[in-house]
């Protein structure tokens, strides 16, 4: 009886196998259009993790991380104490802060806006120039800002000092630097982020609208109970992986924008790891800061998909 039942299991993984087998072959060319995606993730995202462990060494590049010197969470306690953390720690909150709250509802504003948009070549034409932006770099970016915003034949001074008001030198200024960034941040990518919003607003049933309308639902109340809660969950999930890179601020943008006089406000965490890693030769103690901040990257992410769960949405996992 034990021998026929081993049989059978072994008749079942047989066939399980073969199904799986014929599975694999028919979808081939998806499994290999997959490849170049998981090289990606697999070269720039999980070897490198294998770098982290100097975080607790000494690293030494003449011997390497076999044989560097460890030393635990030293670099931590380094950081943790040094005079600059505490005001690399405001300044990289406040921005972050900054572009969640100004930014990051801008394009579902925005997808909403094109959403109402009746005349297809129109929308088309809006949704190109709004997506134009992405493709600037920020080099352009700052160098456009430069050219509008500089004391010296700028735009917006020659304006000000046209209309009898005193020039503001905003690329020094501590008082304008954060709001520079942010304005920055949301001409460039507000057009390029509808785009999921756009996809998910087009799953929308339209017969909900129709039914609305007959009901005496005007634009705005079908806006409210129809529309947005249609895209909720896909707003959720884009939150939730908002705040995995809540403390990646962009490096190039603000190294670009920084001067010896807004330094003071402008210095974060992506900068400070550039100065003492890369110029300092601190390779150590460079990585130790930027695994602490992937750490509280991961922490909100595991937080708010639970406050979400919580909250009846499915979540990113």
């Amino acid at each position: 009886m034990v021998e026929l039942s081993s049989a059978t299991a072994g008749r079942a993984a047989k066939s399980v196998a073969r199904r799986r087998l014929a599975l694999l072959l028919k979808n081939r060319w998806l499994y290999a259009m997959a490849i170049p995606g998981l090289l990606y993730f697999l070269v720039f995202k999980y070897l490198p993790m294998w770098g982290l462990l100097i975080a607790f060494q000494d690293y030494q590049p003449t011997l390497g991380m076999l044989h560097s010197k460890w030393v635990g969470l030293k670099h931590f306690e380094r950081f943790f104490f040094d005079a600059a953390f505490l005001r690399l720690f405001t300044n990289t909150i406040i921005l972050a802060l900054y572009n969640l709250v100004f930014f990051f509802p801008l394009p579902i504003v925005m997808a909403l806006l094109l959403n109402e948009i009746r005349k297809e070549a129109f929308k088309r034409t809006i949704q190109t120039i709004v997506y134009v932006p992405h493709f600037v770099s920020w080099v352009v970016v700052v160098g456009i800002t430069y050219i509008f915003f500089t004391t010296e034949g700028g735009i917006v001074n020659d304006l000000l000092a046209a209309v009898g008001l005193p020039k503001i030198d905003f690329l020094l200024s501590t008082d304008w630097f954060r709001t520079m960034i942010v304005s920055q941040v949301v001409w460039k990518e507000t057009g390029w982020g509808t785009i999921i919003f756009l996809a998910a607003l087009a799953g929308v049933d339209q017969q909900l609208y129709e039914a609305a309308t007959i009901d005496g639902a005007g634009r705005m109340r079908q806006l409210w109970h129809i529309t947005l809660p249609a895209i909720r969950s896909v707003i959720v999930i884009l939150l939730i992986l908002r705040l995995g890179s809540f403390l990646d601020t962009g490096f190039e943008q603000i190294f670009l924008m920084l001067n010896s006089m807004n330094r003071e406000v402008g210095d974060v965490f992506d900068t400070y790891v550039y100065d003492v890693g890369i110029q300092q030769g601190q390779f150590s103690y460079s990585t130790a800061v930027g695994l602490f901040k992937s750490l509280i990257g991961l922490v909100l992410v595991v937080s708010a998909n639970r406050l979400a769960k919580k909250f009846g949405e499915s979540g990113l996992y």
